[in-house]
């Protein structure tokens, strides 16, 4: 690693990509490919009937598929297998996979996508997170939309809120976000000439992909290979199936090579987002800036499904009392369903949401206790052999001289 710090190394995939000589999935072309299309939810919550019976008559169209042509199992997802390769019976969000249209062309799969019949029953939906929680709410999984629930305790903290001289208590709410990546998502899949599933896609999880495509199939994981070609910026965005598996299957069964690429539009409805999290601080300290105690509620909409969700609402709890010594600490996140776009992995991982929360709470106290916001850090911030909340020893920390630096500016 040291070889490379601090010099200037050449990225191997630069020229290509500056050229414009770099090879992304929508570039390749396989004679006699046929091409697909996804037809999707129009509604967050229903019950559905699909007649694809119009759009099979179509000239062109070679097969549409639906949940009843997975030749495994109708299931994916990175953490809980609660996504369905095609709805079955429920859509829990808008956007919902429905049916896969194969076709001569991408237009004939398109046109042929539209007359694809969906007869919705319309189901209540809830949008809040908070009110995903309570018991009389709409269930999106049909049981209880909390599905993770994570604690973190030190100390006391009841008693260190009344040692406190002053506290502050502030609810913070950060939005969902798209990844917004430039390149949509696209792949090609065919059988090579050893009887191997080739999916070529722009994933960030080609090991992943290989697992929960087998699955889907039905065959053995060394019957699939997954191989990742250029990448137009991922940020997370493509650590969790899209067309992966609606490739694999269409090319499993009609022996063809099958394409799709997504639209901008189809991209932003297809793919995760991160988390927007409703967060709830209570921090106190002493009148000499001293922090005593912190207690956090984080509430984080996972939307429809799972995905990553677990990992990132952990990792907002562990990191938030921020960089900071508190000795009394109570926190509990959770990670809700909804019927809103579901999300995931997004750089930060969960400790991109919580500073907006941890770091305003600070400024308020400073400015309470007539602090600058540098003194109340430098009193509070983690050094060398530093316990963070979770018990962990610190060695090597750099923050102090860090903001040390800021007093010049």
């Amino acid at each position: 690693m040291f070889e490379f710090i601090g010099k200037n190394i050449k990225r191997i995939d630069a020229k290509d990509k500056v050229e414009g000589k770099a090879i992304y999935p929508q570039d390749i072309y396989i004679e006699g490919m046929l091409y697909g299309f996804t037809v999707r939810s129009k509604f967050p919550h229903a019950f559905i009937k699909v007649d694809v019976s119009e759009a099979e008559k179509v000239d062109g169209v070679v097969k549409v598929f639906t949940y009843k042509d997975v030749p495994g199992k109708n299931h994916h997802g990175v953490v809980l297998k609660d996504h369905e390769v095609f709805i079955s019976k429920k859509v829990k969000r808008i956007g919902d996979p429905i049916a896969f249209v194969v076709a001569k062309s991408k237009e004939i799969a398109e046109y042929a996508a539209s007359l694809v019949k969906v007869e919705y029953d319309i189901l209540p939906a809830v949008f809040d997170p908070e009110e995903a929680m309570r018991e009389n709410s709409p269930k999106v999984h049909d049981k209880d939309n909390v599905f993770y629930h994570f604690k973190i305790r030190k100390g006391d903290v009841e008693k260190a809120f009344k040692e406190c001289d002053v506290i502050v208590e502030n609810v913070y709410k950060v939005p969902m976000v798209d990844h917004a990546f430039l390149q949509p998502e696209a792949g090609v899949s065919y059988i090579d000439e050893d009887g191997k599933i080739v999916v070529i896609a722009s994933t960030q999880y080609p090991h992943f992909d290989q697992e929960e495509i087998a699955q889907a199939l039905g065959v053995s994981k060394d019957l699939v290979k997954v191989l990742t070609p250029a990448v137009g910026g991922a940020f997370g965005g493509r650590e969790d199936i899209t067309l992966q598996i609606h490739l694999a299957i269409a090319a499993f069964t009609l022996k063809r090579p099958v394409k799709a690429v997504y639209s901008r539009e189809e991209s932003f409805i297809a793919h995760s987002k991160r988390h927007a999290m409703k967060m709830y601080y209570k921090t106190g300290a002493t009148k000499d800036g001293k922090l005593l105690a912190l207690e956090a509620k984080i509430i984080g909409d996972s939307g429809a499904y799972a995905s990553w969700s677990m990992n990132v609402l952990r990792k907002a709890a562990v990191h938030a009392t921020g960089p900071y010594v508190v000795e009394n600490v109570k926190i509990d996140s959770f990670a809700v369903y909804t019927n809103n776009p579901f999300t995931g992995a997004m750089r930060g991982f969960g400790a991109t949401q919580v500073p907006i929360a941890y770091e305003q709470q600070m400024d308020i106290l400073a400015r309470k206790l007539g602090l600058s916001p540098i003194e109340i850090r430098l009193k509070n911030c983690f050094k060398e052999g530093s316990e963070t909340a979770t018990g962990q020893i610190l060695e090597k920390v750099a923050l102090e001289k860090c903001i040390e630096e800021l007093k010049r500016f």
